[in-house]
């Protein structure tokens, strides 16, 4: 059996476009952008497009993206640097607790730091509810971060009605959108959003390189010290290449959003179409609307994870059991135990299939196939 790659929310090919754009900015122009003579001239002129496009797919103004190294150091900057410049306003922040390690550990150390973190439970959907939101907010919360769709279960958060509430409490808002720039429709306006991180390696773009939506309404505080760049928040030379590669990535992901989304949610239908004909005990985990449709989180009773994913390279297709960031943990996801918090068996059995780039129909056919006679031999 050939290699089949459904781990797309751990990282994603890149797209050959998306090279071909990269590959003049390593050796022909090499420029520094905060250079003045006319090398360091095109590089800021390709940095200041790429700015233009970034912002443009999410109704932002140009200003207002920050480019950093990826989705964790954009959670990172916002998170951080609002609750540092604002911190004379309060000391509160609330979360979820399926937030991506690039969050929660953020918050981790702001508590050590005396901030104070409110970390909302979801309902067995991984979906939070609003009027907890409601009933978390004090006098001197200053920001809400909430992921806005999630990498393990692909369970989509209520952003316009969070937006909505926040901006009508004056609290900044923060959303982490790595897994769902390019699949989502984002409108920072809209939506009252104010911050909004973004990674270029989940959308075919290369690893090291994202962005920062920031309201420049707001304040924060840099934690990197060094040159001006960025508008002084955010030091360090540009990675130019790989923000022309961001930028190629996300003109494709924008252009070809409709398309891809309807592809995937046949991939979704083929696999659970296969599972009921094929007569296995199964559980979705996460919604099966008002999610990612590229993300697919599934729960086989008495099937070890362990097994299931050995047996499954063994075949030829990497899946995982959730976020990449937790390879090699034998804990159950945080997300799972946080959705069902009794029910360690299910928290145990889940593996997360994610579509992209190069996956066809037949594909998923095959290991759909391929995981009902592992399954099958597992639990015999």
């Amino acid at each position: 059996m050939k290699s089949i790659y459904v781990d797309h929310a751990a990282t994603s090919p890149t797209h050959l476009s998306v090279v071909d754009a990269m590959i003049p900015f390593y050796y022909e122009n090499f420029g520094n952008p905060s250079s003045m003579h006319q090398f360091g001239r095109k590089a800021r002129l390709v940095v200041d497009e790429a700015r233009a496009v970034i912002a443009k797919t999410i109704n932002a103004c140009e200003r207002e993206i920050i480019f950093t190294s990826g989705g964790t150091e954009a959670d990172n900057l916002a998170v951080v640097g609002y609750a540092m410049a604002n911190r004379a306003k309060g000391k509160h922040i609330i979360t979820t607790s399926i937030e991506h390690h690039a969050l929660l550990h953020t918050c981790g150390h702001l508590e050590k730091n005396g901030f104070d973190v409110t970390y909302l439970k979801v309902d067995e959907y991984g979906e939070i509810i609003l009027e907890d939101l409601r009933n978390a907010i004090r006098e001197d919360t200053i920001l809400v971060s909430i992921m806005y769709g999630n990498n393990e279960v692909g369970t989509l958060q209520p952003i316009k009605q969070i937006g909505d509430l926040l901006a009508e409490q004056s609290i900044a808002f923060h959303t982490d959108a790595v897994q769902a720039y390019g699949i989502e429709e984002i409108d920072v306006k809209e939506m009252k959003i104010d911050f909004l991180s973004a990674s270029a390696h989940k959308i075919n773009g290369p690893k090291g390189v994202g962005f920062l939506y920031a309201n420049s309404k707001h304040k924060i505080q840099p934690h990197l010290f060094g040159g001006e760049q960025e508008r002084k928040r955010r030091a360090g030379t540009e990675n130019v290449a790989g923000i022309v590669g961001l930028r190629e990535a996300a003109q494709i992901a924008i252009t070809e959003r409709q398309a891809k989304n309807k592809q995937y949610r046949a991939f979704r239908d083929k696999m659970i179409s296969i599972f009921n004909e094929q007569g296995i005990t199964y559980e979705i985990n996460g919604k099966t609307t008002s999610c990612l449709p590229h993300i697919l989180n599934v729960s086989f009773q008495g099937v070890g994870i362990e097994s299931l994913l050995v047996n499954l390279d063994l075949a030829g297709i990497a899946a995982s059991s959730g976020s990449a960031c937790t390879a090699g943990s034998l804990e159950p996801s945080h997300v799972l135990k946080a959705m069902f918090p009794s029910d360690k068996e299910r928290t145990m059995s889940s593996i997360r299939f994610s579509f992209g780039l190069g996956n066809t129909i037949e594909e998923i056919e095959l290991v759909a196939y391929e995981t009902v006679k592992i399954v099958q031999r597992i639990k015999k």
